[in-house]
């Protein structure tokens, strides 16, 4: 008798199938997240895709890990307000573009509860001390550019300070408290 004929062989495809999505949660958000802060590291940019990878990411897998149609509102919710919030800085020029769809897109995976709340709190912290380490790099930048050290052009001359670092160490650093990692996790245990 094979493995296959006595059901053995569609649980192990189950199972892998499983460990697949797992997986994808595990490595979706962070890789997204890291990406963006390198790319704004760099240019001062964070491409539209990667937040709607996060989108579509959190709203394709939230379902199929037993998110009820509820709790992925109240998610949406928490993400709209993050949204406006952001979109408000915006329009007052004192928040990019990039910074504002990936910190709305990030919010989706936190939802409208305490995660959430430890995102943003990770956020304005890091944000802080990042945005201390630039103004103090820039303040050095003449010597900088002298000695020759590999340092991102954008850092040492670009006015605006790129958020999408503090929002990216910052959704990493509060994702063990996503409710879509938790309910990853709990279901495939």
């Amino acid at each position: 008798m094979t493995a296959g004929s006595n059901g053995m062989g569609l649980k192990i495809a189950a199972n892998i199938g499983d460990d697949m999505f797992e997986t994808t949660v595990l490595l979706m958000f962070p890789l997204c997240m890291s990406i963006a802060a390198i790319s704004d590291l760099l240019t001062m940019t964070i491409p539209n895709r990667i937040s709607l990878i996060l989108a579509i990411g959190f709203l394709t897998l939230a379902p199929a890990f037993g998110l009820s149609f509820a709790e992925i509102g109240m998610h949406v919710a928490g993400a709209s307000t993050v949204f406006l919030a952001c979109f408000a800085l915006f329009a007052l020029n004192v928040m990019g573009g990039g910074d504002a769809k990936l910190l709305a897109a990030a919010a989706l995976w936190f939802g409208f509860d305490s995660s959430l709340l430890e995102f943003l709190v990770y956020i304005a912290f890091i944000g802080g001390v990042v945005t201390v380490l630039i103004v103090l790099l820039r303040a050095q930048s003449s010597t900088i550019m002298a000695i020759g050290l590999p340092v991102p052009g954008s850092l040492l001359v670009a006015k605006k300070i790129p958020y999408g670092i503090a929002i990216a160490i910052g959704g990493i650093l509060a994702f063990p408290s996503s409710p879509l990692l938790i309910a990853a996790t709990r279901v495939t245990l």
